[in-house]
């Protein structure tokens, strides 16, 4: 494949699609969102991974856009059902935003680190929605691609082994490292 814009937050899941990406496409580029997040320095460590790799990083900053300020120690607010840490609207947004901007550099291809069993409305039928919106949107083909949707955790962590980047995600990146006992 060509070109792709991979969403980099700096935590586990976002750092192993980045290490996805670079062995499937010939060009990538990174975008993180400072949207008022508590763990600001996931931002730095998925700079510091951009720069170790070669890769262009931009962070766009998303702040009053999308509501930050549910406090993930209690129980969601407004439907009990969901995690604490959920913010609505987020990913809707930030696929948006990649979107456009990748859009005016030629790039069709999104790789976002979303995965059902987070819920948080990271379903493939939501996936699917954006992905037709979008290219309607933009009247071109885009393709996001989510390439842990389908995976526990411990299958992540193995992915992540098999594309030789568990090391950085260990030791240089702002993960929940709650995972790791699994054997690979």
């Amino acid at each position: 494949m060509s070109s792709t814009t991979a969403m980099l937050s700096g935590g586990k899941d976002s750092t192993t699609c980045l290490y996805w990406v670079l062995a499937k496409f010939n060009h990538v580029e990174a975008i993180g969102f400072d949207y008022g997040q508590k763990h600001l320095i996931e931002l730095k460590t998925a700079q510091q991974s951009c720069h170790n790799l070669g890769i262009s990083y931009t962070i766009i900053d998303l702040k009053g856009v999308v509501d930050s300020q549910q406090d993930v120690s209690v129980q969601h607010t407004i439907n009990p059902d969901l995690p604490s840490a959920f913010t609505a609207g987020r990913n809707a947004v930030f696929l948006s935003v990649t979107a456009g901007l990748a859009y005016n550099k030629h790039i069709n291809n999104i790789v976002t680190g979303v995965c059902q069993t987070d819920y948080s409305g990271y379903r493939r039928d939501f996936i699917v929605f954006m992905e037709n919106s979008l290219s309607l949107a933009l009247d071109s083909e885009i393709k996001i691609h989510t390439p842990l949707m389908y995976l526990t955790k411990a299958e992540t962590w193995k992915m992540a082994k098999g594309l030789g980047c568990l090391e950085v995600i260990i030791h240089q990146t702002h993960t929940d490292l709650q995972w790791l006992p699994y054997r690979f």
